[in-house]
């Protein structure tokens, strides 16, 4: 079902404007970073009609009370604020979401940022698209020491080409979308190379192939789940079979059907299970039951 705008693209709190990197909470309230409109939108469970601007919505531009572009969203629940890629500054900012209080205090500049995780320590773990590498920060600390790629730009295994979205597991082991190399890579922890555990095999649209893949999530079991942007679809990776992956949701071209995607990019899952993906040129978050 759509939980999420699906009412073309717009600037109301019932709309989204090509929406990006998505986070659910524990109470499957959603926070999106809605792209073209330079701002953070909340969604609470069971409101589908509206939501509310938790940050930016100012216009675009560089004042801390502004956001330019964001990428990727989410939320620390230690400080009960949000950690955006304010990916157009070239930066990545806190925002309290406590009322009354001061937004936008700068954690880390200088950096072309994409996407953001956080792991059990309160890691932050930040990709670099210009750099091609993706550096785990301690928070407050601005240089970070890096986990993934550094490499220059290249499609070698101690290399990363245009990295987007990525997720940490409970050993620290960083995945990453690797997108113009059109792969998902997995960087155990300390790990100079890393290993293809989705793609890898030139942009297409094979079971063994993906096209410009963006948000990705791993579960307890190890598996995988790739937002295939290019090819409008779904896809899950077991680690018992790392050749091929199996389409779960979409595959059936580009459309704005309840099974079709038109340009998959945020996805994430809340604690029941439930799949949510940011589909961006449809304008609106998707929810989805997986068996």
């Amino acid at each position: 079902m759509t939980i999420v705008g699906g009412n073309g693209d717009g600037d109301a709190t019932n709309q989204l404007y090509c929406p990006q990197g998505l986070f659910v909470d524990d109470d499957q309230t959603v926070v999106i970073a809605d792209w073209r409109n330079n701002r953070i939108m909340q969604w609470k469970n069971g409101d589908t009609t509206n939501g509310q601007v938790v940050a930016g919505g100012k216009g675009q531009g560089k004042g801390l009370h502004q956001l330019a572009f964001p990428t990727d969203v989410l939320i620390d629940k230690e400080t009960d604020s949000l950690i955006i890629a304010d990916a157009a500054n070239k930066r990545v900012v806190r925002w309290s979401r406590r009322s009354g209080t001061t937004p936008g205090e700068i954690l880390i500049d200088n950096i072309s940022c994409y996407g953001l995780a956080m792991d059990e320590q309160r890691y932050l773990y930040v990709s670099d698209y210009e750099k091609h590498e993706v550096r785990r920060y301690q928070l407050g600390e601005k240089n970070g020491t890096l986990v993934a790629g550094g490499n220059g730009k290249g499609d070698g295994l101690n290399q990363l080409n245009l990295p987007t979205y990525l997720v940490v597991d409970r050993q620290q082991n960083v995945y990453v979308s690797d997108n113009s190399n059109h792969r998902v890579m997995k960087w155990n922890k300390g790990a100079k190379e890393c290993i293809v555990v989705a793609g890898g095999q030139g942009a297409g649209s094979a079971l063994t192939q993906l096209c410009r893949p963006n948000g990705i999530f791993v579960d307890t079991m190890d598996t995988l789940y790739v937002a295939d942007l290019g090819n409008h679809r779904v896809m899950r990776w077991t680690q018992g079979d790392k050749k091929q992956g199996a389409v779960i949701v979409g595959g059936n071209g580009s459309g704005a059907g309840e099974n079709k995607f038109s340009g998959p990019v945020g996805l994430s899952f809340d604690r029941h299970g439930n799949l949510y993906v940011a589909d961006r040129d449809n304008a609106r978050v998707q929810r989805f039951s997986i068996k």
